[in-house]
């Protein structure tokens, strides 16, 4: 019988195991929630860089971050979820992270939080490229042709607005184009780091050592000068900390049932979020083409779904049909 965990072996000598049809499911569930709670918090975030620093905000994100992660840590095994044997890797990820939060974060401030959210989803591209070196993963033409055909729907919702000539002119917002494209990048960066530590490291581990130096690194420069925020305004950091913390729990378990490549291409979703909190919050009202665009993103992740089902349904006979 053919075993639905079958690793997959690699040039690198790293392997990922095959997840089940359950697995997957799973996966998809939990990367989904997890864009619904950090597009809350990016809008959040939005907010609250026009008056701080996005140091500031970072070491606010991580810091609360870890009230979820203790939670989940008591939950969970207790302390001795915490032990590792590859804190270097943790620390590459989180430095990763770290990077990719500045840099996103700034974009925020210096662009529509639409524009910034839609060039940040060139992280999914150079997550599927990565994964297959340096994961073991095997990427058909199925699902670079989603990945592929949901970034034509986010240029497709950007039509409008997305005139890089009219961008030249506006140093500002050059930027943020290129504070988002290296956000992206060392997105996918982490992702990568992510998916490796899910296969020995508890998901109470890999958070809190993420959120942990990432707040340390922020904390180094308070000498630089904080402002103290009010009242409406701490409440809003400490929110942004808490819905990045679970957000970040939910991120991280869906790496653990799925394929980085296979929940890459749901990124998209959060294009939609952002569409929405950009009206409510910003007064950013999509245009035909936005709708149009979020169809063609929808549709790209249903097909994955629909192909996953497809290649289970395949597996499973392909297992029964090598039974002696």
């Amino acid at each position: 019988m053919i075993d639905e965990k079958v690793r997959i072996a690699t040039m690198t000598g790293f392997v990922m195991p095959v997840p089940t049809r359950e697995e997957v499911r799973r996966g998809i569930v939990y990367v989904v929630a997890s864009i619904f709670v950090f597009a809350l918090t990016n809008a959040l975030i939005k907010w609250l860089v026009v008056r701080y620093s996005v140091i500031e905000v970072v070491v606010f994100r991580s810091s609360f971050a870890l009230v979820p992660c203790v939670y989940l840590i008591a939950t969970r095994g207790g302390i001795l979820a915490l032990r590792t044997k590859r804190l270097h890797q943790h620390v590459t990820r989180s430095v990763l992270q770290f990077v990719s939060m500045i840099c996103i974060f700034t974009a925020f401030g210096l662009m529509p939080l639409a524009d910034a959210t839609a060039i940040t989803f060139a992280s999914p591209l150079f997550l599927t490229m990565l994964s297959i070196p340096l994961l073991g993963e095997q990427v058909g033409i199925y699902r670079w042709s989603a990945v592929i055909v949901g970034f034509i729907g986010v240029l497709v919702m950007l039509g409008p607005h997305f005139d890089l000539a009219s961008y030249a002119g506006a140093a500002g917002t050059m930027a943020g184009l290129v504070f988002a494209i290296g956000g992206a990048f060392c997105n996918a960066g982490s992702v990568i780091q992510t998916r490796r530590l899910t296969q020995t490291e508890t998901t109470s581990s890999i958070v809190f050592y993420f959120s942990l130096i990432c707040a340390l690194a922020g904390l180094a420069t308070w000498p630089l000068g904080w402002l103290v925020p009010t009242c409406p305004e701490l409440l809003a950091l400490v929110t942004v900390g808490l819905c990045g913390g679970l957000a970040h729990i939910l991120l991280t378990e869906s790496y653990r049932f799925a394929p980085a490549s296979l929940v890459a291409p749901f990124d998209y979703t959060s294009m939609l979020w952002a569409l929405v909190l950009g009206y409510l919050a910003f007064g950013e009202f999509p245009t035909a083409l936005g709708f149009l665009g979020a169809a063609i993103i929808v549709g790209a992740g249903l097909f994955v779904i629909w192909r996953e089902r497809q290649l289970g349904l395949r597996r499973r006979r392909m297992a029964g049909g090598s039974r002696p």
